[in-house]
């Protein structure tokens, strides 16, 4: 199945969807990290939480469609969020990948994060940061890529992870659609942000 056909859902739909896939990244020297998907938050048009939600910008564009793109943006200057554009062309919607667990840790892992494996991509900062993904990578469209160049794409079944139990909740580090329960993650998972 072509996932830009499932992501073209409400991004409440394909959140859930998402847990126990696995995102990968491939580096032009064909280095490839694939980093299972463990936490999700949906964020729609509507939601005053979304970054859409006033209206379309100039950072915020990307979010407006087609699906199966990402939307990269920064926060507190600092660190970098991953989102995937879900929905239909023209309206706002995305799901933040919140925290993955990573089959490889790179090289440029530091040491002292090394000692928890698990914890390195526990954060949606944390998680672009392990995968070396930066604005510069928004707008990128998810699709699997030959040897020698640059891609993110997605691997695994949007059916579910059966063989886990998914707890679904309210989403964090927002202050406002706070009471809004989209925000789903593997229960149990070491690798997922807070609990």
């Amino acid at each position: 199945m072509d996932p830009r056909d499932w992501l073209s859902q409400p991004a409440p739909l394909v959140a859930p969807a998402l847990l126990g896939m696995v995102l990968v990244r491939q580096f032009a020297d064909g280095l490839q990290v694939r980093a299972q998907i463990v936490e999700t938050e949906a964020y729609t048009a509507g939601d005053p939480a979304c970054h859409a939600y006033r209206r379309k910008t100039r950072r915020n564009q990307v979010m407006f469609g087609p699906p199966g793109h990402l939307y990269v943006y920064r926060i507190y200057g600092l660190y970098h969020c991953l989102n995937i554009v879900t929905g239909a062309e023209g309206i706002a919607s995305a799901v933040l990948i919140r925290a993955a667990q990573l089959d490889c840790l790179p090289e440029w892992i530091p040491a002292n994060k090394r000692r928890k494996p698990a914890r390195v991509a526990a954060g949606p900062g944390l998680l672009c940061q392990a995968l070396r993904i930066d604005g510069s990578h928004n707008g990128w469209r998810l699709e699997r890529v030959e040897a020698g160049q640059e891609g993110i794409w997605l691997e695994g079944s949007p059916s579910g992870p059966a063989q886990w139990t998914i707890v679904q909740t309210t989403r964090i580090g927002i202050t406002r659609g706070v009471e809004l329960p989209w925000r789903w993650y593997i229960k149990g998972h070491p690798a997922v942000s807070r609990y």
